[in-house]
């Protein structure tokens, strides 16, 4: 291959630039001569620490500097959590490749497990998402603000600031932590949960040819569905929503839930179907749980912004 340099634009905490480094890697691996260097960039989630996720407003906390550099030229490709990534992109941008899937649930660590946690327990995450689903097992805990990367949440753990947290399985093990797991909770993930996005610009299919070896089909499609729902649900950032698909036996299950962050509302469902209708699955569902009720707790926010989920 001729002499090529690619600039990769990460945010700068360990599990982003973990993410960051593991697609450097497969790229170096797939393509032999291939120079690639990194771009560490700040985002609004990364600057406001002070309050929780879902008061600071707006869409793409995590990833619209990213986005900014990439359609002013400054980076080549965006490395995402997807996640974190809203369903909606600014005009200019497209995902190029989705990596095979990690772990997508969400691991409790603390003394016990949750259910043996004792009443009144203080529990803490940044996710309403898991708020939601930690009240409905365990009514009597205190649930308490959580913010900052892995490292940080576990030292403000071994401080002596909460009784257990949550966090995703998958950037513990990602950052060699996964020894700090007490169990596995039984919740819906955020769409996406698990999964690393790559962004690139329109039109830019030398980079997008590039990165083909890193895209798993499985795991795209499965998150398609998840976003398909996301967005069809189009809910704001006030919202707990969650949704995973799987494939079972050649076919593509789909199971999520919405709640009213005011009240006791919850409502879950699933959905089945072929994998090549990923996107109409996603969207179906979101219209039956709209018509169930889903609809009242929502306030129309297009591309809603994951992060907070």
């Amino acid at each position: 291959m001729p002499d090529l340099t690619l600039t990769i634009g990460t945010r700068a905490s360990l599990l982003a630039r973990w993410q960051a480094d593991h697609v450097q890697a497969h790229l170096e691996v797939a393509h032999p001569g291939l120079t690639v260097r990194q771009e560490l960039i700040s985002t609004q989630g990364d600057r406001v620490l002070d309050k929780p996720l879902s008061q600071i407003g707006g869409k793409g906390l995590f990833t619209k500097e990213l986005e900014r550099a990439l359609l002013d030229g400054a980076i080549d490709l965006a490395v995402h959590s997807l996640k974190d990534l809203p369903t909606e992109m600014p005009d200019g941008l497209m995902l190029a490749a989705i990596l095979p899937r990690a772990d997508w649930q969400d691991a409790f660590i603390g003394p016990a497990d949750l259910m043996a946690m004792p009443e009144g327990a203080r529990i803490g995450t940044g996710s309403l998402r898991r708020a939601v689903q930690l009240r409905r097992l365990r009514p009597d805990i205190q649930i308490l603000d959580l913010r900052g990367n892995v490292d940080t949440r576990l030292r403000k753990l071994d401080a002596g600031l909460y009784d257990a947290i949550i966090l995703a399985s998958a950037g513990l093990h990602r950052l060699g932590r996964a020894d700090r797991i007490q169990t596995y909770l039984p919740f819906l993930p955020a769409a996406g949960q698990g999964a690393i996005a790559i962004q690139v610009r329109d039109g830019d299919d030398a980079t997008a040819h590039l990165l083909q070896p890193l895209h798993d089909p499985v795991t795209a499609t499965a998150v398609t569905a998840e976003r398909a729902w996301l967005a069809a649900m189009d809910g704001g950032c006030q919202v707990p929503m969650g949704a995973l698909a799987q494939m079972v036996d050649g076919r593509l299950v789909l199971r999520a839930f919405a709640a009213d962050p005011d009240g006791d509302g919850y409502l879950e469902a699933s959905e089945t179907g072929l994998p090549a209708d990923a996107s109409a699955i996603g969207a179906s569902l979101a219209q039956r749980l709209r018509d169930a009720g889903a609809s009242a707790w929502i306030r129309p926010q297009a591309g809603r912004d994951p992060s907070v989920a």
